[in-house]
């Protein structure tokens, strides 16, 4: 296994499985001087973190960071930052029955034909529990983009059949942590959580979107060709457990607009270049313009229902199985924090590609 590494100059390798003794990484390319707010970090976490609220999962882990090194009076020395989260409650004997089994949509069956082996309890390394390390990149990395008024903000859209509008600035962003499906419209939001609570009482689950829009980025950052900047956001995004798809700017719904109406047309204002519009997203010929940018991802039904399922084992037997243990309905509400994190590692990724921070 050999691409346990993200990023090209701030980068995150990654250790761990999720019923393995912790979780952790090694950051390195981190700025020095930066103030390294503890607490901010493990808020982060905390919104990633089992158990939060009735519609996820119900493991109880604090999933408290310990950060290792990289860190001298409260700020980066520009030295690798080495951290690990402990598992505290994982009940391996819950997946012993899928020992030898292969569950329907998880990497259980590719994992073992590429590596001979694979680690049953809950899903090991394939597990969207590593995820903590991404979660502690992200933190760390905004950071940094908080001194360079960079934000990066995400939520929940779309769960099921129930959407809010595509644009963004329909919507009070600074609401979106008010509700435990991370969604800034509060009607919605009921709706959304109630379609959720339905699933985890049925035993089954339901997909929806994250978007995510990262304000303050400026213009320059990506490359014409194979460093297109909405490609790394891209790869970076559908790297995440369950993500299916990615769009950004008008995406898909652009196909049916004419170049007329899609066309961001340039204007001068206080001397200053600027858009009428921003279909693009803000990343036009694969660089960044200056202007917001926005994207979606849309992220499938978890795979690991509580109902019985047919399968086979290792050996092509059919059987009929049924999962037990503690599983989240909708991945929606702890994935808005992976989607940001993953955004904001990849933003300072190519910033630092463009620019010397610490020059």
């Amino acid at each position: 296994m050999t691409r346990n590494t993200f990023g090209n100059l701030f980068t995150l390798t990654t250790f761990g499985e999720s019923h393995g003794e912790a979780i952790g990484g090694v950051i390195d390319g981190m700025p020095a001087g930066i103030d390294i707010d503890l607490e901010f970090i493990q808020q982060e976490l905390n919104r990633r973190r089992p158990g939060q609220s009735s519609i996820t999962t119900s493991r109880q882990e604090a999933d408290k960071v310990e950060l290792l090194s990289g860190v001298f009076e409260g700020k980066s020395t520009g030295c690798p930052i080495g951290f690990i989260v402990r598992n505290t409650n994982h009940h391996s004997q819950d997946y012993e029955n899928l020992r030898c089994l292969f569950r329907p949509s998880h990497a259980d069956f590719t994992y073992e034909q590429k590596y001979g082996v694979r680690d049953h309890r809950g899903g090991g390394r394939s597990s969207a529990r590593i995820t903590i390390s991404r979660c502690v990149g992200g933190a760390l990395a905004k950071l940094v983009l908080k001194q360079l008024g960079i934000s990066v903000q995400a939520y929940t859209s779309q769960v099921g059949p129930i959407a809010l509008e595509r644009d963004y600035r329909l919507y009070d962003l600074s609401q979106t942590e008010n509700n435990a499906v991370r969604c800034p419209d509060a009607e919605k939001a009921k709706e959304m959580e109630a379609l959720i609570t339905q699933m985890k009482q049925e035993g089954d689950t339901i997909g929806g979107v994250i978007t995510c829009v990262i304000k303050g980025c400026p213009a320059g950052l990506g490359e014409p060709e194979f460093g297109k900047l909405h490609a790394a956001l891209g790869s970076a995004m559908l790297s995440i457990n369950a993500a299916k798809g990615f769009e950004y700017g008008e995406g898909f719904e652009g196909v049916t607009a004419r170049g007329s109406e899609q066309n961001d047309v340039f204007q001068t204002i206080g001397g200053q270049i600027t858009i009428k519009t921003n279909h693009s997203g803000g990343i036009q010929g694969g660089i960044s313009n200056g202007q917001d940018i926005y994207f979606r991802v849309a992220f499938k039904p978890v795979a690991t229902i509580l109902k019985a399922q047919e399968t086979v084992d290792k050996e092509g037997n059919t059987t009929i199985f049924q999962v037990k243990g503690r599983h989240d309905p909708c991945v929606l509400p702890r994935a808005v924090p992976i989607v940001e994190a993953m955004a904001a590692m990849t933003i300072l990724d190519y910033y630092l590609l463009k620019n010397d921070f610490n020059r």
